[in-house]
């Protein structure tokens, strides 16, 4: 892969970093205004017909081999049923900083995953990498840290995280032979049934509830369900066919970051000192982790050489 197509994969990652941190705050006040396993299920569909019109617009749809539907399947099963269904629901026990620590460990997570299954080469400098934005995430999030506790919220999100790294594992392996879009529009319509039978079994009365809020959380349901989760998913899944999943899923430690600075903004949060020098650290460790660092050096070496 040359430099120019890396750069514009990178840039495209980092801006769903951004739009997954106003997300976090987007979900609280969901949770908080929706009956959050029946919103949960409606927005995860709105992604999925979103990302299913854009796949039939570019004529784009092939026949699934069974190979295929083995591996989007699990991945379906952990990263949209169980992840979503579990985020939503933990979101209703802790607050958004406590969560956004706890998924700021995808990328770890991930990364091992994806050594142990995939084969995928992990570096000294990528290790370092991780553990540096792993460390820049905790100064980033000092205030939950100092208080952490494992409560019932703080597990049920753990889970979820867990099961998100688990399945960019089989994401990857589907999109090897299947076109990220075409993945991602099959996960979110049949994960959005399953979270619809969840949503019946926890909130017999959800659906009424749904049509109860004001008309901006409407707005920002939607803008959740079709730009955040639709669009995010599918460029985030397709950057994981491109650079792999250990490499692509060290961005997520900018969730954190960025769910902090919409905090601020929008529910008047103060950051501190510790939490800049925590950005600092994520932007070194990205740059590590993503063997960024090292593809240059190596291409500079490369030129002199000459």
């Amino acid at each position: 892969m040359n430099q120019k197509r890396q750069i514009i994969i990178y840039s495209l990652i980092f801006t769903i970093m951004v739009l997954w941190g106003i997300n976090i705050v987007i979900l609280k006040v969901l949770v908080t205004e929706l009956p959050p396993a029946t919103m949960t299920a409606f927005r995860v569909m709105l992604a999925g017909i979103t990302t299913m019109t854009i796949l039939i617009l570019s004529s784009s749809i092939r026949k699934i081999t069974g190979y295929e539907w083995k591996y989007m399947l699990l991945g379906m099963v952990f990263g949209v049923i169980l992840h979503h269904a579990l985020l939503a629901i933990s979101l209703t026990m802790i607050d958004a900083s406590s969560a956004a620590l706890i998924l700021a460990l995808v990328p770890l997570t991930t990364a091992v995953m994806a050594v142990i299954f995939l084969g995928e080469k992990l570096t000294p400098a990528r290790t370092l990498g991780i553990l540096i934005a792993l460390t820049g995430v905790f100064f980033i999030q000092d205030e939950s840290f100092t208080s952490f506790t494992f409560s019932l919220g703080e597990i049920l999100i753990f889970i979820s995280m867990f099961t998100q790294a688990l399945s960019f594992i089989f994401i990857r392996k589907v999109t090897m032979t299947l076109s990220p879009t075409q993945t991602t529009a099959m996960m979110f319509l049949t994960g959005s049934l399953g979270l619809v039978i969840v949503s019946f079994i926890v909130e017999p009365g959800g659906i009424k509830e749904m049509f109860s809020a004001e008309p901006y959380v409407y707005v920002l349901f939607v803008l959740s369900g079709i730009i955040v989760t639709g669009f995010g998913y599918m460029v985030y899944n397709s950057a994981i066919k491109e650079i792999g999943a250990g490499q692509t899923v060290i961005f997520n430690n900018f969730v954190p970051f960025f769910g902090v600075i919409f905090s601020m903004i929008f529910l008047n949060e103060t950051i501190t000192n510790a939490q800049i020098a925590g950005f600092v650290l994520v932007v070194i460790g990205v740059l590590f982790g993503t063997g960024y660092i090292e593809y240059t050096w190596r291409k500079r070496n490369k030129k002199n050489e000459f």
